[in-house]
C-alpha cells in the first residue's frame, strides 16, 4: 500500500451474558473508550462505519439507530453487514481512497435478545435447504468437522486441546466473558453434545458486547499517536455455497492469507508471524485455520496443538486473549481480534502478553461452515 494507514486507539465493553445495557449505551461506551484511547475528539473523526446485521438485531436499517452513539451525527456514515472486521475493511478502503483521514470502526451484537442459531437458517438456500429442520450453522459445523477429522485422522481429544488453551487463556483477559482457568480435556469431551462432534465446550459461547477502533493515515497518525499499530495486509475472500465446496478445507481463509501475506511481504508465516488472534466458532475451525493460514502443512495442525507450540509460551501464539472462546459478541467478534492483535504489537495485552511481538495476524469469519475469510497483518513502528 503505498499510503499507509494505522491503528490509533481502540475500546471495547466487557463481553458478557445479559448485559445490563441497551445497544446504544455498549456502543457508546466503546466508541467513547476508542476516542479516548487515540487521543482525539468526535469532531476529529471524518468517516464513521458500523457492523452489525437487521437479522441480529431486530429491526431494519439497524445502523440508523446508532448515528447518535458513534458520533455520526452530520458525518460520513455508513455500515459493513455482518463481521466488524469487514467493517475495518472499509474504512480501510475509505481511507486509502484519499477521501478521509481518521475512521471510527464500531461493532456490536446483544444475543440474549435472541437465538442466533436459529438466524443462521436463513444463510440457506430458502428453496430446499432452509426447508430442511435439521440444516443450521451448528449441525453443518458437525458436517465440516467430521470431513476434517475423516481426512486427516484427527481425534477429538486434539480438538478438545483447543478449548481448553482458548479457555485458560480467556482467564487472563479481564474483558472476557467465559473464564474457565482450570478447565480439563476430560470435562471439554463430556460436555453436552449439540450434533456430533460438536459440545457445548467445543462452541464459542455467543454473549453482549460491542468494540470499536480508529484507524489514520500516515499524516494524522504522526500528530496522534507515537505508538501505532501499522496495516501491512489485507486479504479478504467469500467461498462458495456449501454444497458446492470442499468443507473439510478453509480455502476462502487460505486465499485471503495469501493476500494479505504477499500485501506485507511476509513469506514464512511460522518463523515472521509472532502472534495470531483469529475467530473459532468452534475449536476444529482452529485447527483448520492453522494449516489455512499457512503456519503448518496441510493436515499437520494437530501436531502444534499437540506439541503447546500455539499456546503463549509456544513458537507461534495463538489467541492468547482467548479468541471466540473467550465470548462471541458475533459481529463484533471478528473486530475485537484486529483489537487483541493490536494490544499485542503495541504491549498493552497485560497478563497474556506475548514478550516482543512486533507482527501479528487477525482474523474474521463469517457465515456457514467460515464460509467468509478477512485477513489482516499488523506492524509496529519501523
Amino acid at each position: 500500500m503505498g499510503l499507509r494507514v494505522a491503528i490509533v486507539g481502540y475500546g471495547q465493553t466487557r463481553f458478557e451474558w445479559d448485559a445490563e445495557k441497551t445497544r446504544e449505551e455498549m456502543v457508546f461506551e466503546a466508541a467513547r473508550k476508542a476516542l479516548e484511547d487515540a487521543g482525539i475528539d468526535r469532531e476529529d473523526v471524518c468517516t464513521v462505519i458500523s457492523a452489525s446485521t437487521d437479522f441480529l438485531d431486530g429491526r431494519t436499517i439497524s445502523n440508523c439507530m446508532l448515528i447518535g452513539a458513534t458520533g455520526a451525527y452530520l458525518k460520513d456514515e455508513s455500515k459493513a453487514e455482518e463481521d466488524g472486521m469487514l467493517a475495518a475493511l472499509y474504512a480501510l478502503e475509505r481511507l486509502l481512497s484519499g477521501t478521509h483521514e481518521i475512521a471510527l470502526v464500531t461493532a456490536h451484537t446483544v444475543s440474549w435478545t435472541f437465538n442466533p442459531h436459529q438466524v443462521s437458517v436463513y444463510m440457506l438456500d430458502p428453496l430446499f435447504d432452509r426447508q430442511n429442520r435439521y440444516l443450521y450453522d451448528i449441525s453443518i459445523a458437525a458436517i465440516q468437522a467430521k470431513l476434517y477429522m475423516n481426512r486427516y485422522d484427527v481425534s477429538e481429544e486434539q480438538i478438545g486441546m483447543v478449548s481448553v488453551k482458548n479457555f485458560r487463556n480467556a482467564a487472563m483477559n479481564p474483558f472476557a466473558y467465559m473464564k474457565l482457568p482450570d478447565i480439563t480435556l476430560d470435562e471439554i469431551l463430556n460436555s453436552k453434545v449439540y450434533a456430533e462432534p460438536i459440545r457445548e465446550l467445543t462452541m464459542a459461547p455467543v454473549c453482549d458486547g460491542a468494540c470499536s477502533v480508529v484507524l489514520a493515515t500516515e499524516e494524522k497518525v504522526r500528530e496522534i499517536t507515537d505508538n501505532p499499530v501499522w496495516i501491512e495486509g489485507v486479504g479478504n475472500c467469500a467461498d462458495v455455497y456449501i454444497r458446492d465446496r470442499d468443507l473439510s478445507r478453509l480455502n476462502s481463509l487460505q486465499v485471503a492469507a495469501r493476500k494479505a501475506y504477499k500485501m506485507a511481504g511476509v513469506t514464512d508465516p511460522y518463523r515472521e508471524i509472532d502472534v495470531v488472534e483469529l475467530t473459532e466458532r468452534f475449536a476444529h475451525q482452529e485447527l483448520m485455520a492453522y494449516e489455512a493460514l499457512g503456519l503448518c502443512r496441510e493436515g499437520k495442525a494437530k501436531n502444534l496443538i499437540e506439541a503447546g507450540l500455539t499456546e503463549i509460551y509456544g513458537d507461534i501464539p495463538v489467541n492468547p486473549s482467548g479468541g471466540a472462546m473467550a465470548g462471541d459478541a458475533i459481529c463484533a467478534t471478528g473486530l475485537l481480534r484486529l483489537i487483541e492483535a493490536a494490544k499485542q504489537i503495541r504491549g498493552e495485552a497485560g497478563r497474556y502478553q506475548i514478550d516482543g511481538a512486533e507482527k501479528a495476524v487477525a482474523h474474521a469469519q463469517w457465515g456457514l461452515a467460515a464460509q467468509k475469510n478477512v485477513v489482516f497483518v499488523l506492524g509496529g513502528e519501523v
